[in-house]
C-alpha cells in the first residue's frame, strides 16, 4: 500500500474514533478518539501513516493559543508562581532516581536507552539524544509514546471525576466569531514562528516559536483572541493520530518489554506527580486543577490541549512544562555523559 492510501486509511480510522467518542459523549473526543482508534488499528497490524509536515503545522496552533493568552495581566502574575517552579528540578530528580534503575535492572535496557527513557522531556528531543548516545531509538519511541498515551488518557478521567470538568466543550469561540484578519495573523504566526524557531535550533520549535511570536502580537494588542475552536479541534485530531501511529509495526517482544516498561513508568510518573501536586496544593501555591496539569508529564502539546479546554491557567501550566523540558534538554546529555564515564 502506497503512502497516500496509508494516510487516507489513517485519517478514516481516526475520524471513526472521533465520531465514536462524540456519540458516546466521552471527554476530549477529537484527541482521544483518533489516538485510541489508531492505537488499536496499529496493534492489529494496520499499515497506518502519520500526516507528516502538515501534522507538525497543525501543532503550531497550540503555541499560538498559548501565546494569545499571554497578556500584560498574565505577565504580572509570573513572579507569584516562582515558588511553585522551584519544585520542578526536584521533580525531575526524583523521576531520575526511580526511573533509571527500573529501566536498567528490571527491564535490562542499556545505559543510554534507560536514561533517555526515564527523562520526562519532549519525545523528539529524547529520541535524538538517545540515538546520538547509541540507545535503542525504537524502544525509546514506544516507551515515551506509551507514557504520553497513558497520562493523556488518565488525566481527563481524573479531572472529570474529581472536579467535574467538562472536556467535551469546544476549546474556544467559533470560527465565524473571529475576525478573518486575526485568523490570517494566527496562521502566519504559527508558520513563521515554527520555521524561525526551527532555524534557530530551539527545542519544541512547532510550539515554542509560534508561542513567542504570538505573545509579542498579543502583548502589543494586535491579536486579541485565541485560535477558533474548529482549528484547535483539528490540531487535537492530528496530535491524536501522531501518538497512535507510533505503534505501527510493533512486535510481540516490543509489546512485552518496551510497552510494558512504558506502562509501568507512566504509573510511577503519575504517582510522583500526585505527590508534588499534593505538596503544591497544601502549600497553597496553586489551585488543584492547575497544579495537576503542570506536574503531569504528558506530552507538551497534549497537556496544552487539555489545559485550554479545561480553562486552566495557561501561563502557570505552560511555564512548568517549559521549565521541565528546558532542564531535561540542557542537563540530561551532560548527566548521561558523566554517568557513562563513571561506569568505565
Amino acid at each position: 500500500m502506497n503512502s497516500t492510501k496509508r494516510r487516507i486509511l489513517t485519517l478514516a480510522l481516526a475520524a471513526v474514533g472521533a465520531g465514536i467518542f462524540l456519540l458516546l459523549g466521552l471527554p476530549l473526543p477529537m484527541l482521544l478518539g483518533p489516538m485510541l482508534a489508531c492505537l488499536i488499528a496499529a496493534l492489529a497490524g494496520a499499515p497506518l501513516m502519520g500526516a507528516g509536515g502538515f501534522a507538525v503545522f497543525m501543532r503550531t496552533f497550540l503555541g499560538v493559543a498559548v501565546g494569545a493568552s499571554i497578556t500584560p495581566q498574565v505577565l504580572g502574575q509570573l513572579p507569584g508562581i516562582a515558588a511553585s517552579l522551584a519544585f520542578v528540578p526536584l521533580f525531575i530528580g526524583v523521576i531520575a532516581l526511580i526511573g533509571y534503575p527500573m529501566f536498567r535492572r528490571l527491564f535490562g535496557f542499556d545505559h543510554p536507552t534507560a536514561w533517555y527513557a526515564t527523562m520526562p522531556g519532549g519525545l523528539q528531543d529524547m529520541l535524538v539524544f538517545g540515538e546520538e548516545a547509541g540507545g535503542d531509538v525504537r524502544a525509546l519511541s514506544l516507551i515515551h509514546a506509551t507514557r504520553v498515551l497513558v497520562l493523556v488518557t488518565v488525566a481527563p478521567m481524573i479531572m472529570h471525576a474529581y472536579w467535574g470538568v467538562d472536556l467535551s466543550q469546544p476549546p474556544g469561540a467559533q470560527i465565524r466569531d473571529t475576525a478573518p484578519y486575526e485568523i490570517l495573523l494566527m496562521v502566519a504566526s504559527g508558520f513563521f514562528g515554527w520555521k524561525i524557531a526551527e532555524r534557530l535550533g530551539l527545542f519544541g520549535a512547532s510550539i515554542l516559536g509560534p508561542m513567542l511570536l504570538t505573545a509579542i502580537l498579543s502583548l502589543s494588542g494586535v491579536i486579541q483572541h485565541r485560535p477558533p475552536a474548529e482549528i484547535l479541534q483539528a490540531a487535537q485530531f492530528f496530535i491524536g493520530i501522531a501518538v497512535g501511529v507510533k505503534y505501527v509495526g510493533i512486535t510481540g517482544r516490543e509489546l512485552r518489554i518496551d510497552v510494558t516498561a512504558g506502562l509501568l513508568h507512566a504509573v510511577i510518573l503519575a504517582c510522583i506527580s500526585l505527590v508534588f501536586f499534593e505538596i503544591i496544593v497544601q502549600l497553597d501555591l496553586a489551585p488543584a486543577l492547575d497544579a495537576m496539569l503542570a506536574f503531569l508529564p504528558g506530552g507538551q502539546a497534549e497537556m496544552v490541549v487539555i489545559a485550554i479546554i479545561a480553562g486552566a491557567d495557561l501561563a502557570y501550566v505552560v511555564s512548568h512544562h517549559l521549565l521541565r523540558i528546558i532542564i531535561v534538554i540542557t542537563l540530561a546529555p551532560i548527566v548521561a555523559r558523566i554517568m557513562s564515564r563513571s561506569r568505565h
